[in-house]
């Protein structure tokens, strides 16, 4: 097969070529646009899902919804180091100059005002840094200190400004888990006054599992600004279709045996699905593609997931931490009691928290209930046990 013409797009929040199964959040999102264009704004989502399950790719697609509908879009991805109020500075700083462009005299008030507030925003930030900016800071609008206050000026005046202009605001951000809880409690407090206001301003967001308990935490009412939908491994007829369309658009066939053994090694989970997609093309000399060539791409497979996926990952930890996840490894892929965990590693549950504690924080491991643990990634019980010695204890 060529491999040039490959259908398959395995990688980080790329877009498969077929998006299936996600008809529904997409047409629930397209709604919600609607609707807070039309100042009756509503429930946002938070996806919420296991590593490579198209998060990502979700987002990606809202952000181009509301950019069809010429909405501005600021996509923000959170990371484990910090720095979310900076990265939002820099994406309003850009819509807003957007905006200032094309802007009515009221509407150029209106963003002016807005430009000057965010350089308030920036003012408070502890480094020091700020955004380059011709305006003076506006005294007494987002300059307290305190990030919620001041967050919720901040997309206020954005708000405004995007509403004058005759358009809207979506900020998309990615690994919601990373932020800091009073930077969770900011976003909620603030979503919460933009849909009291009928501002035309949209927050969507991706996460881990973890995700709806650190919000709830941080808000109260966080559960009534945002619907929470799990985004997991695609049902088989979906998974078949993410495999079968790409190569019928190019006339190539595979064998049923062979979409099948894609499915079951890939857990039906989006990237995987790629992936092994990706591999068994290259792999097959010909149409169609056979449950030998699918074979025969196996050990390929195998290394770049583990090379590429898994141990960038794994490679995060300390020992200790990575001693952990080899005790869950040995019990299987989960959720495990946090007590069996321990017993595995022949110590008491108190001893091992902070570890816990530290793999949730990384966003290696998760809490589906009370004193349950379970990996944020797919298949990585079968990683570890390929590459690790995995202990045998009798209990």
């Amino acid at each position: 097969m060529d491999r040039f013409e490959n259908p398959y797009r395995p990688g980080a929040g790329s877009a498969p070529p077929a998006l299936v199964g996600r008809d529904d959040l997409i047409s629930d999102f397209e709604i919600t646009m609607r609707r807070t264009l039309d100042r009756r704004p509503g429930k946002s989502c938070v996806l919420l899902g296991l590593r490579g399950v198209g998060k990502t790719v979700l987002l990606n697609r809202f952000s181009q919804i509301a950019e069809q509908r010429e909405v501005k879009v600021g996509f923000i991805e959170a990371s484990e180091g910090g720095g979310f109020p900076e990265l939002l500075a820099v994406r309003l700083r850009r819509i807003l100059l957007e905006l200032e462009q094309g802007a009515a005299r009221r509407a150029l008030s209106a963003v002016r005002r807005a430009l000057s507030v965010l350089v308030s925003f920036t003012h408070t930030f502890a480094d020091g840094t700020s955004v380059s900016v011709s305006f003076e800071p506006l005294t007494g609008q987002a300059d307290s200190g305190v990030f919620s206050e001041d967050l919720t000026d901040l997309l206020v005046a954005v708000g405004e400004a995007a509403e004058l202009c005759g358009t809207g605001l979506f900020l998309a951000i990615d690994e919601l888990q990373y932020l800091a809880d009073n930077e969770l409690a900011a976003v909620v407090g603030a979503t919460h006054r933009t849909v009291q206001l009928d501002l035309p301003v949209v927050i969507s967001a991706a996460g881990l599992p973890q995700v709806p308990a650190k919000l709830g935490d941080a808000r109260t009412y966080a559960e009534r600004l945002f619907e929470f939908p799990e985004v997991g491994s695609l049902s088989e007829d979906d998974a078949a279709a993410a495999v079968l369309l790409p190569a019928a658009d190019l006339g190539v066939e595979i064998e049923e045996a062979a979409v099948t053994r894609v499915i079951d090694e890939s857990g039906s989970y989006p990237y995987f699905l790629q992936e092994w997609a990706y591999h068994a093309w290259n792999a097959a000399p010909t149409s169609p593609i056979t449950d030998d060539d699918v074979r025969s791409a196996r050990s390929s497979v195998v290394d770049k997931l583990d090379r590429d996926f898994f141990r960038v990952r794994y490679d995060r930890l300390t020992p200790k931490e990575g001693e952990y996840l080899r005790a869950m490894a040995e019990l299987g892929p989960g959720p495990h009691r946090s007590g069996d965990i321990a017993d595995v590693l022949g110590v008491k549950v108190s001893s091992v928290a902070p570890r816990r504690s530290a793999l949730i924080a990384k966003g290696m491991i998760y809490s589906p209930a009370h004193g349950e643990t379970a990996f944020t990634v797919p298949l990585f019980d079968e990683f570890m046990k390929r590459n690790f010695v995995i202990w045998r204890k009798l209990f």
